[in-house]
């Protein structure tokens, strides 16, 4: 089967047609098989737990911060649901209790498995040692509105940073208040009373 892209006279389509075609590839490749190996005790009715698991990834590749967020993004997708041979994308609450009863051989089971699907799928293992490893990271910080979504104040190399009264050397020299008429200062408190003895 190839993965082909085109128009379609349904009036619904998916808005992420690049996760349908990850979907597509996972499956010919039967890369998702290792979740099978977690046996999660749980009652199955609609969706097995490892269709539930493959859904919370699912839930993470379209960019949901939290899983509550799963109902309004991946639920309405029925032609999402369609590629995996669901009859919808489960309910937040279906994702949440599943992950809840996870036990610790459970969790075991998820790390063998995301280890074995990551060997298949990563370049680390085959990747030759006596040279380098070359990773690009573009930290070059884009500036953003007050309306970006979640944006914050971050760092900016290079840029400067006006200062404020918080930072210790930009305090009004007022502010410091002495204790008493002839107080010292801390750091020659000892030679003071050394010079006073002799």
């Amino acid at each position: 089967m190839t993965i082909e892209f085109g128009f379609t006279d349904e009036l619904v389509n998916t808005q992420y047609a690049p996760l349908v075609a990850l979907a597509v590839h996972y499956q010919q490749n039967r890369l998702l098989e290792p979740l099978d190996r977690v046996q999660i005790p749980m009652k199955t009715r609609d969706f097995t737990p490892t269709d539930k698991l493959i859904q919370v990834l699912l839930s993470i590749l379209a960019g949901c911060t939290t899983l509550s967020e799963t109902n309004s993004k991946l639920k309405p997708e029925w032609g999402l649901a369609k590629i995996w041979q669901w009859p919808r994308i489960a309910d937040q609450s279906v994702l949440s209790r599943t992950l809840d009863a996870l036990t610790l051989m459970n969790i075991g089971q998820l790390r063998d498995s995301t280890t074995t699907i990551w060997h298949h799928l990563g370049q680390t293992l085959r990747h030759d040692w006596r040279g380098f490893l070359w990773l690009d990271f573009d930290l070059t910080g884009l500036p953003c509105g007050k309306q970006a979504e979640e944006s914050q104040k971050g760092y900016f190399s290079g840029k400067k940073t006006l200062l404020d009264a918080s930072w210790r050397g930009s305090a009004p020299s007022d502010t410091g208040k002495r204790s008493g008429p002839s107080s010292l200062p801390a750091t020659n408190i000892r030679s003071v009373a050394f010079n006073q003895r002799c």
